[in-house]
């Protein structure tokens, strides 16, 4: 049986993650208003009365979660659950004493237990997103398995392993490099995708496939390489550049006999970072299959796993325009801790 993931708590920074938190708590708002008082009319009055409350302590737990994101990382699940929980019961609190002695309202109850709700709802939302999270690491172990199936193609490895057999007796030196490419490319698809691997990693990872591809097509692939200012501590999720630019290899330089310009290009600044992949479309009588009507498998995986690993946060967009293919893919810059 597979190991569970550690539990953790989402990051509170991040927008779907917040989205979905104050989508959650209106709901159990709803049913606990149907709770206390059945009947329509009376729901809506309950939602009347408890708005005075709700809405102002449900925001300022969410920025409260906000500001507080980077220490509830760092602490240990226990303890940043008892944290988010006693966090939500003293603001509840807080918010019920000032209301009713400072602003002179009516609202039902005690301040008691309104920290007590609070306390429950906190609770229920946390439980929802640790159950999330172990929902989504299976799904990101199958996101990985549907890549390692989608960009290990026979004939990739077929042309590799002649490339190898071509120099092994003019050029050892050469075979013995392109083979220790070649094993660092499987050792990546077999890594797990659950854990962000360091930017430099990936581009690493881009560079053995790139000489991989070279020694086969030669001078028709010509790498444009703007990586230089790259923060190469910036977290991504593992697989992601080579699957790219196989696919400009596949629909911009192997169809073309004159071969075609692949541009790689990361820029950063101190929330976003953004990667680009672009490549130049073979003239219209010899292109075949392109990216934009061919197989979109790689494509809708990377989205799949951006999503699962960044949430709302991260997006892959494709363009073409001018007779170059683009692909456009923006993720939020978190830098490796330690």
């Amino acid at each position: 049986m597979p190991q569970l993931p550690p539990s953790r708590l989402p990051n509170f920074r991040n927008l779907g993650v917040l989205l979905r938190a104050l989508v959650l708590v209106q709901l159990l708002r709803l049913v606990f208003a149907w709770v206390q008082g059945p009947g329509w009319r009376a729901w809506w009055q309950g939602l009347l009365d408890a708005a005075p409350l709700y809405e102002p302590v449900t925001l300022s737990v969410v920025l409260c979660l906000y500001a507080l994101a980077p220490w509830l990382e760092r602490a240990t699940y226990r303890r940043a659950v008892a944290a988010v929980v006693a966090l939500a019961a003293l603001v509840a609190a807080a918010w019920h004493s000032a209301l009713t002695l400072g602003m002179g309202l009516g609202l039902s109850g005690s301040a008691g237990h309104s920290a007590s709700v609070a306390a429950l709802v906190a609770g229920a939302v946390l439980f929802y997103f640790n159950w999330r999270h172990h929902r989504l690491s299976p799904a990101l172990t199958e996101a990985r398995m549907t890549a390692l199936q989608a960009r290990i193609r026979p004939h990739f490895l077929y042309n590799s392993l002649n490339s190898v057999l071509a120099l092994l007796r003019s050029q050892p030196t050469a075979a013995e490099d392109l083979l220790h490419d070649l094993a660092d490319l499987y050792r990546a698809l077999l890594a797990d995708a659950r854990t962000l691997v360091p930017l430099e990693q990936e581009l690493a990872l881009a560079r053995a496939y790139v000489n991989i591809e070279q020694r086969r097509l030669g001078e028709r692939l010509r790498l444009h390489w703007l990586c230089d200012h790259a923060p190469a501590r910036a977290q991504v999720p593992p697989l992601l550049l080579q699957p790219l630019l196989e696919n400009a290899v596949r629909y911009g330089v192997e169809p073309n006999p004159h071969g075609a310009d692949v541009t790689l290009q990361a820029v950063a600044d101190d929330t976003t970072l953004l990667l680009y992949v672009r490549n130049t479309l073979p003239p219209p009588h010899v292109a075949g299959q392109t990216p934009h009507n061919g197989n979109h498998m790689a494509l809708d995986n990377i989205r799949e796993r951006l999503a699962l690993h960044f949430d709302a946060e991260a997006s892959l967009r494709i363009s073409q325009e001018g007779g170059e293919f683009e692909v456009l893919v923006r993720m939020p810059f978190q830098e490796q801790s330690g």
